[in-house]
């Protein structure tokens, strides 16, 4: 019982022995090729790649706001209050967890924004609103307090003294965002329409058959482009099947074509079999040899007679002429 339990002790420093040996040699071999100056590239490389910068929450912004809330969007317990949408800028997922909201600048770390919710996590190109109604027992994304007089906003990195971004915004109309131009950039300004969760632009694309409807409303280009379709389409296969007829018995004919030298005896076989009348004229012949064969012997059958006698036993219960009666006549 000793030894098993030595081993299963042992077994976990064996590997992580093992799997120390395996980094050290994989490093030799990485500096033995690259050098110093190509590791430092390496390292460079990796701390500045997509993956690495996925954590940043410096790529998060202010993105959008609106104070009064009287008719607007509505949070998950049917309430209109104040929002605030926070853009990632970043292709990677950054958790915004950790961070803090204030609307005070002596006081950066007013609101810290829980860690461990999954929901913190914001995808790439992705919002996320925060509702400040000063009732943080709503959830994560309820502020505890309200931005009604401040007109003063902050993000602040998990540190809490490292300010992501800020906004001092004017005064504001009921049911009006106020936003930037174009999400995570762009200048601020009052929003024609609202938009918590989503694009700050919205681009309204036309329909394709709108648009050809504008610049053609007669239908005359239609009708050219779709008569030149079919038009070209029969004279592309007429034109398929008239030269890959063509080009398949002339790679026929080359297949078949041998070289054969003059005055060799394959010649003169070949122009023997080339006299010899073709199988097509044989059967012909044979056919019409038939054919005549088969008019004379109809001709000879034709002059012959053959009369054959048939007996019939008489009986007077079979006999017609019992079965009839007379007219009878007037007198």
């Amino acid at each position: 019982m000793k030894t098993l339990n030595n081993a299963m002790t042992s077994t976990p420093q064996r590997l992580f022995s093992v799997a120390s040996a395996a980094a050290m040699w994989s490093f030799s071999l990485l500096r033995s090729r690259l050098g110093r100056a190509g590791l430092a590239a390496l390292a460079a490389a990796l701390l500045w790649s997509p993956g690495a910068q996925g954590q940043r929450t410096t790529d998060l912004r202010l993105n959008e706001l609106m104070v009064i809330n009287s008719a607007n969007y509505e949070d998950d317990f049917g309430e209109r209050s104040a929002w605030i949408e926070i853009f990632n800028t970043s292709y990677g997922t950054v958790n915004i967890g950790g961070c803090y909201l204030s609307d005070d600048l002596n006081n950066l770390k007013k609101y810290p924004i829980p860690k461990g919710d999954v929901l913190t996590s914001i995808k790439p190109r992705q919002h996320v609103i925060f509702w400040a109604d000063n009732k943080p027992t709503h959830g994560t994304f309820h502020l505890n307090f309200t931005i009604d007089d401040t007109r003063f906003l902050v993000l602040t990195s998990s540190d809490g003294h490292t300010i992501i971004d800020s906004l001092t915004y004017p005064e504001q109309a009921a049911d009006v965002s106020y936003g930037r131009s174009e999400d995570g950039v762009g200048e601020w300004h009052f929003c024609e329409r609202t938009t918590p969760s989503t694009n700050n632009t919205l681009v309204q694309l036309e329909a394709a058959s709108d648009r050809f409807k504008n610049y053609d409303p007669l239908g005359i280009a239609m009708t050219i482009t779709a008569m030149s379709v079919v038009f070209l389409a029969l004279i592309s296969l007429f034109l398929i099947f008239k030269y890959v007829g063509k080009t398949a018995l002339w790679v026929i004919a080359l297949r078949g074509r041998r070289i054969i030298p003059k005055g060799s005896p394959a010649q003169v076989t070949v122009s023997v079999e080339k006299q010899q009348p073709s199988p097509g004229a044989v059967f012909a012949a044979i056919a019409c040899a038939l054919r005549r064969y088969e008019l004379e012997m109809s001709e000879l059958e034709s002059n012959i007679l053959t009369i054959n006698k048939v007996a019939k036993a008489y009986s007077p219960w079979n006999s017609k002429i019992y079965t009839l009666r007379e007219i009878p006549r007037k007198k």
